[in-house]
């Protein structure tokens, strides 16, 4: 049975179990720096793939004679071993976007695996419960949900709020079959976190930090950088005490950034999937969207610090990771996910299918159509456009059910859009109940 499900609950450890879980953390990240050190260095001398179940025999001797090695329990060393099989398996598949495998910084979370044979779980009560650990022994935990499964992992690790505990877990859950609800395009960007072609406002993302953690992230990022350069003038580079606690203070602010961030994807993409059968997004290429304008010393670019404003706040809106939740929950919950071209979606008319960047001047928040006068909040006349092209890429025989934008989906969709021959015209009726 393979895990299907993952569950994370905030974990509460002792002193002395602190104490331990770091110094395991540590132990984890330099395991799997040497390892992955091992099978690079095989591979350049001799051309030899390493696997763990080799490796496994070399951990076994490292666990006798280094007592830093051995103080890690020993399915946590071997469960490190396989995530790094599996790290190379991703890299290998043509079909899986994951790059080679890095070594792991100091600076990294600390994280300690282990496989669900060696993990044990009860409920305490209703808000608690605790899970034994290999050579740590009952470490307790927040019951927020239900675990709703057999455990097949488990994985504890430290952010800066604090320790966590994660499970993967098998529910044996099916996906769902085809929901026959509406059809929707959703146009992610800056100004609008969302707009979806079925509502007549877009879904806009809270701040992830108010303007006083703002402007105290801000004092404390200043403040350590001025104290890392007195520390490597004085100190020879060595950290002090206090500058340590204000790195924390920042994990911290910057932690409490990405729940805010999580929390609102997960909410937005939940309701996409369960009410929607088919929804069409743009196939964004994040990586370039979010290049820095920089350039090199011979020819430097232009507008750097606007630029890297903008990839701020394209990385916050974080559109790869509400196209990677959307694609599980799709399958989850009956509905159908097609990435459509991102070319001219922007520019071309909902109305009438005219591509004109002169429909939208300036690049701002209205579009008018220079041919027959239509006028809309151009991120929702991109949404709708994505509801037409998503709809010429829905799997054939998906039924869908009523509702939508009233359009036709008729045209292709090339790189450079041409006139439409027929007309298409914007959904007018109210916003449904369900999609507000």
């Amino acid at each position: 049975m393979k895990a299907d499900a993952g569950r994370k609950y905030r974990a509460y450890p002792t002193a002395e179990q602190d104490q331990v879980l770091i110094r395991w953390g540590h132990t984890a990240r330099a395991l799997w720096n040497v390892a992955l050190e091992q099978r690079v260095y095989l591979w350049d001398q001799r051309r030899y793939t390493l696997r763990s179940a080799e490796q496994c025999q070399y951990l076994t001797a490292a666990r006798t004679d280094l007592n830093w090695i051995g103080d890690l329990p020993a399915q946590a060393g071997q469960q490190i071993l396989r995530q790094l099989d599996r790290a190379y398996d991703n890299f290998w598949n043509p079909r899986h976007s994951a790059r080679f495998p890095a070594r792991k910084k100091r600076g990294h979370h600390l994280s300690v695996p282990f496989p669900g044979q060696a993990v044990e779980a009860r409920k305490l009560n209703r808000h608690w419960a605790e899970v034994r650990l290999p050579k740590l022994g009952w470490l307790r935990f927040r019951l927020s949900r239900s675990l709703g499964g057999t455990i097949r992992n488990a994985t504890v690790s430290r952010d800066g709020n604090g320790w966590h505990i994660s499970f993967g877990v098998h529910t044996g859950r099916k996906p769902d079959g085809p929901n026959g609800k509406p059809a929707c395009g959703v146009d992610f960007g800056v100004s609008a976190s969302a707009f979806v072609s079925t509502e007549s406002a877009p879904r806009l993302m809270t701040p992830t930090l108010t303007a006083n953690e703002r402007k105290r992230l801000k004092a404390l990022e200043q403040r350590k950088a001025r104290q890392i350069t007195y520390a490597k003038k004085h100190n020879g580079g060595a950290y002090s005490r206090r500058l340590r606690t204000m790195i924390a203070q920042i994990a911290k602010l910057t932690t409490r950034r990405a729940n805010r961030r999580r929390d609102f994807t997960h909410k937005l993409t939940t309701d996409l999937a369960k009410n929607h059968g088919l929804i069409g997004i743009e196939d964004l290429r994040v990586k370039s969207m979010s290049k820095s304008a920089k350039g090199t010393a011979e020819k430097p670019g232009k507008n750097v610090r606007a630029k890297a404003g903008l990839n701020r706040s394209v990385l916050d809106n974080a559109p790869g990771e509400r196209r990677r939740q959307l694609e599980y929950k799709c399958r989850m919950y009956g509905s159908v996910l097609v990435a459509v071209p991102p070319f001219h979606t922007s520019q071309t008319c909902a109305a009438c299918g005219l591509v004109d960047p002169g429909s939208r001047k300036g690049c701002g928040r209205l579009f008018a159509c220079t041919r027959c006068g239509h006028e809309d909040d151009a991120d929702h006349n991109a949404s709708v456009e994505i509801e037409a092209r998503a709809r010429l890429g829905a799997p054939p025989g998906r039924s869908l059910g009523e509702g939508g934008s009233d359009i036709n989906s008729t045209r292709s969709t090339p790189k450079v859009r041409v006139p439409a021959s027929g007309r298409r015209r914007m959904r007018e009726a109210p916003t449904p109940a369900h999609a507000s």
